[in-house]
């Protein structure tokens, strides 16, 4: 018998969390929900798995300037507490924004210097516990340093000329002259999955430090500097270790390949480091997070799915939450409509992403300041309004 509602929003960002979200929504209806908060791999991603019944492992790390940061992953003994995915697999989904993110950063950003080696740490630290399976969700960077501060993390010596151990850093990645891993942890038989919708590879006008370096205070120059770097590491890595690389070293050409994948370039690089390192698949963010969930089987018997996100635009488009969400119900045949802070997708653009209407707080208070101070009531309103539209009640 068709009865709930399944309320599966991403966070509105500066405002609520997903689940806040989620809770909102839910007590505006008026009507039984069920509620899951989502994410799709980046800033956020810990919370809303923890939320639908991870546990929380808080552990002092490095942040993306060297200096010690407090950084959450999320943990399951037995894989997903209602997930569709193979169970019994201790499973951690590790957020690199919770460690090497920009909201890590304690000043300005230091493009050339920030390191991704705090979510190395947290990596090490899950499986030190026994985890089978982690999930990296990738986004919100503050490095681009080609996941090698991740590595490091993990145990690999990045090595100069002289055998010294390189710095902290993209830009440090030039004077790289082999790679020692011996000391690197073991990980047979542990599954890596990064979720990310970045498909950018590692180098050029394409690559991690072209397109990313500036948002996060690359000048041209740095970023000239940044991607001659990163091929660097990508063709010592090819050299030495069997992978192929992007450039040239020794003279010798390679070809494309690891540093060429469709989202070697995530996350500065990191994206990367997980797939010749850590020998990682890259999994579609929202697709693979919502399975683990367990969407799949909440969504049976749902007489509609409400998701939704702080801005519904043109970024919503390209892999975010909510056309996730509406992607997933429309194979259930159950009908979507989203709530958000603002929009600026059109009806059509709306329809055509799998959604019917789209419900936003700038309908209720055209303020957006005030839209962010009280979101929570304001959405509370805007859930009754659906109900209203819809005939929930």
């Amino acid at each position: 018998m068709v009865e709930h509602v399944l309320v599966a929003p991403d966070k509105f960002k500066g405002s609520l969390t997903a689940a806040e979200v989620a809770d909102r929504v839910s007590a505006g209806l008026g009507v039984p929900a069920v509620r899951l908060p989502v994410a799709d791999g980046g800033d956020g991603t810990v919370d809303a798995v923890v939320a639908c019944g991870f546990t929380r492992v808080t552990v002092e790390v490095t942040g993306p300037t060297g200096q010690p940061v407090q950084a959450s992953y999320a943990w399951h003994p037995t894989g997903s507490p209602a997930g569709d995915s193979s169970p019994g697999r201790p499973t951690a989904v590790v957020e690199l924004a919770e460690a090497s993110g920009l909201r890590r950063l304690p000043g300005a950003p230091e493009p050339l210097t920030a390191t991704s080696r705090g979510t190395g740490e947290l990596i090490a630290h899950a499986l030190a516990g026994g985890a089978r399976r982690i999930v990296l969700g990738l986004g919100g960077s503050a490095c681009t340093d080609g996941g090698a501060g991740m590595v490091q993390a993990l145990g690999a010596r990045l090595l100069d000329a002289n055998g010294d151990e390189l710095g902290p850093g993209g830009a440090a990645l030039a004077a790289l002259d082999r790679i020692d891993v011996t000391g690197f942890a073991d990980i047979s038989g542990v599954e890596f999955v990064v979720a990310s919708d970045v498909d950018n590879p590692l180098l050029g006008p394409h690559g991690a430090a072209a397109v990313y370096g500036p948002q996060k205070g690359a000048t041209p120059d740095d970023v000239r500097t940044l991607d001659a770097a990163l091929g660097r590491l990508a063709a010592v890595a090819a050299w030495t270790h069997g992978l192929t690389g992007a450039v040239e070293h020794d003279d010798r050409p390679r070809p494309m390949g690891v540093a060429g994948a469709p989202g070697a370039g995530a996350a500065g690089g990191v994206g990367f480091a997980a797939l010749a390192f850590l020998h990682a698949e890259i999994r579609p963010g929202i697709d693979y997070l919502l399975d683990l969930l367990g969407f799949g089987s909440l969504v049976r018997g749902a007489r509609l799915v409400i998701t939704g996100e702080g801005s519904l635009d043109e970024q919503s488009l390209r892999g975010k939450a909510p056309v996730g969400v509406a992607q997933a119900a429309a194979e259930a045949g159950v009908p979507v409509v989203a709530v958000c802070g603002r929009r600026t997708l059109t009806d059509a653009d709306l329809k055509a992403a799998g959604i019917e209407a789209a419900y936003a707080l700038t309908d209720l208070e055209p303020d957006p300041a005030r839209c962010m101070a009280d979101a929570g009531p304001l959405l509370e309103r805007l859930a009754a309004r659906l109900a209203a539209d819809r005939g929930l009640t």
